[in-house]
């Protein structure tokens, strides 16, 4: 998606240990605006897969959820990653690992929000190793629902995740792919 590349080239910062800083328009700040052509883009390749939910994780997930959510009028489901006392009992989990807090977290969806047999869209910012993508599909497996098309905005295309993703068969659209970081500059993937 040009219009995001741009963006991230002019606006994104990279940081030490391949880290991307777009909190400026992604995942602090939210350009309503842009969240909304990324949800096009997303809508243009999944909009005939039937979709019943949108599945993403708290908290920089939400915002192009939500907007996704409005694309394809259906409910948007956020996996929790902190504790709740509102949310104990009957829950599927999955732990995911963070690289860039360096810490693992539990997180949970309520198993009558994710009903078996759904058709449901994964949403997230960024995919690198692809841990919070495997509990994000771990849910979707505990309760049986029906995958039908993951969709990440920014996608660090040297390392494993997404190529792990695509190897397991899953429809995978990244909307920025990135194939380096170069003194300091982001270098994308060519188009395919």
């Amino acid at each position: 998606m040009k219009t995001l590349e741009e963006k991230i080239l002019r606006d994104g910062t990279v940081l030490p240990g391949n880290i991307l800083k777009v909190d400026n328009f992604v995942n602090h700040m939210i350009e309503p605006k842009l969240f909304m052509e990324m949800a096009d883009e997303f809508y243009g390749k999944f909009k005939d897969e039937g979709i019943t939910k949108i599945l993403t994780i708290e908290v920089s997930g939400i915002g192009v959820a939500f907007a996704c959510g409005l694309k394809f009028d259906c409910p948007i489901l956020f996996a929790k990653k902190t504790d709740s006392k509102t949310l104990v009992d009957d829950c599927y989990t999955s732990h995911v690992y963070s690289y860039t807090k360096d810490k693992t977290y539990e997180i949970r969806v309520a198993k009558k929000f994710l009903q078996e047999g759904e058709n449901v869209l994964i949403i997230d910012d960024f995919l690198a190793n692809g841990k919070a993508l495997e509990g994000l599909i771990d849910l979707c497996e505990q309760a049986k629902v029906n995958i039908k098309g993951i969709g990440i905005v920014i996608e660090k295309a040297f390392q494993e995740g997404g190529k792990n993703i695509r190897s397991e068969g899953y429809d995978l659209l990244s909307l920025a792919r990135i194939k380096e970081f170069k003194d300091g500059q982001v270098i994308f993937c060519e188009e395919e």
